[in-house]
């Protein structure tokens, strides 16, 4: 590979293959003297930056293992997470001071990206490692469903692989310049388009965060080929005022995922000359397990199988179904992940000894051999791409004097794919005050997992079992928004 070639830009600064190199090799000696070898846990807090990509390189210089922290989340979850994750090294964004004041008392060393992480790449003395595709190297968490978040671990593996299973469906050549401006805490923002691109050897754009205009306009001033994103990003793109004088001439796809998109969205694309390429996956898959080829005749398909990926299709009894059929879909493959963190009780729920994964999620699978995502088994709610599970809202509400029950669910969006509504019932006696709830949740949970809508009732439906109808609540939940 040419070491004059830019790996990356971001705003004025340029990094060619050379430099990165040299600058991975210093940080890795840097965390190495702060105490982080194999398997040690080094956790990252900030928008997206070229220090996220040579942190995560340095890791895995190490065998350590790469742990990047969701910035929109509250201070209580983020010191959860730097707990359960068992960090040794913290590296974060300044503008994010405050949350890591209130969060990272237990983290040994705590480095701020400027000149306290530029010192790191001053010291330290040569590393001697050798990392295998068995070891793990990302941690990403997801929120679960029992309330608390779960970290999936990748192994080098599963990010070697599904590298391979992006180039097979979707190739970029050395040369190409592309966008990473989905969020870097997010398997997207690695594992599509960002990590393929750089093991051709193309130049990666790093976006500090998502600004629409900004975006349209890069485009076209550095003629970018590709990038990720979630369905909302797309719509906020096309309904931005500077989108019909855009030049995306030089784009020739946008990858997405994380929840469906609307048909009309991506039409819009497709009428302006850009392929949009659906695919299907999770974090615990790297994340690729479905995606669409290029010329596909529907956009609403999540396409095939990646190259490096078998699927199959259960039906409620757990039996295989064959194809055309409809069922939930699980899949294998050297992509997938490891477990979860510590979990070993979750892992073997969803993850057998013969390695098929159980995504929870309904997909059919016609005779032509595409994919179409039907219905989520589980309850998740995916809103501006962002999973938000009811069962951490609900732990959270219930602890709140005056709530005596209550139950989250998710209704459509038109901006956000769908938003949350939770209903509550009051204690005896008590008053609830929706700007009162609204402050306490904000508090104690990201923004994005603040239901949209409040409703006070009387009781939840439940069946002659106990549980809660959430099918019940949805249709409910439709009436009532505003």
């Amino acid at each position: 590979m040419d070491g004059s070639a830019v790996a990356f830009r971001q705003g004025d600064r340029a990094v060619d293959y050379a430099t990165l190199a040299a600058r991975v090799e210093a940080l890795a000696r840097g965390l190495s003297g702060l105490g982080v070898g194999r398997g040690d846990r080094v956790a990252y807090l900030g928008l997206n930056d070229i220090a996220t990509f040579e942190t995560f390189f340095a890791c895995g210089r190490l065998g350590a293992i790469f742990v990047p922290l969701n910035y929109r989340l509250a201070a209580p979850e983020i010191a959860y997470l730097l707990g359960d994750c068992g960090a040794t090294v913290f590296v974060y964004g300044p503008e994010h001071a405050d949350l890591v004041t209130a969060a990272a008392a237990g983290v040994p060393h705590v480095v701020a990206l400027g000149e306290a992480y530029e010192r790191l790449l001053t010291g330290g003395e040569p590393v001697e490692s050798t990392v295998d595709l068995a070891d793990d190297a990302l941690i990403l968490y997801t929120s679960g469903t029992t309330g608390r978040p779960k970290g999936a671990v990748l192994t080098h593996g599963s990010i070697t692989f599904n590298t391979l299973n992006q180039l097979a469906h979707l190739d970029v050549l050395r040369g190409d310049t592309v966008v990473c401006t989905a969020p870097l805490y997010h398997v997207t923002g690695l594992g599509q388009i960002s990590l393929p691109t750089l093991f051709k050897g193309g130049t990666v754009i790093v976006a500090p965060r998502f600004e629409p205009a900004g975006l349209l306009a890069l485009i076209g001033a550095e003629r970018v080929v590709a990038f990720s994103a979630v369905p909302t990003m797309l719509q906020l793109l096309r309904d931005c005022p500077e989108w019909a004088a855009a030049d995306l001439s030089s784009l020739r796809c946008v990858v997405y995922g994380g929840s469906p998109i609307d048909e009309r969205v991506a039409l819009a694309w497709r009428e302006r000359g850009v392929e949009t390429l659906q695919g299907y996956g999770m974090t615990e898959a790297a994340p690729g397990v479905l995606m669409q080829l290029p010329g596909a005749a529907t956009p609403l398909s999540a396409g095939v199988p990646h190259f490096y990926t078998e699927v199959a299709l259960l039906g409620p009894d757990g039996t295989r179904r064959a194809a055309p059929a409809a069922g939930e879909l699980v899949a294998r493959g050297p992509n997938m992940f490891r477990g979860y963190w510590k979990r070993p009780e979750d892992t073997a729920r969803v993850l057998g000894p013969d390695g098929w994964f159980r995504s929870g999620d309904v997909v059919r699978i016609g005779a032509d051999g595409l994919g179409y995502i039907v219905d989520r088994v589980q309850d998740v709610i995916i809103s501006g791409g962002e999973n938000i599970y009811p069962a951490e809202v609900e732990g959270v509400l219930r602890a709140l004097p005056g709530i005596a029950d209550c139950a989250v669910v998710g209704v459509p969006d038109q901006r956000w794919g769908e938003v949350g509504v939770a209903f509550l019932v009051p204690a005896a006696g008590a008053r609830l005050d929706d700007a009162e709830v609204r402050a306490y949740l904000e508090s104690n949970l990201a923004r994005f997992k603040v239901p949209k809508y409040l409703r006070v009732v009387t009781e939840l439906p439940r069946t002659s079992t106990g549980k809660i109808q959430r099918g019940q609540l949805r249709q409910i939940g439709l009436s009532t928004v505003d």
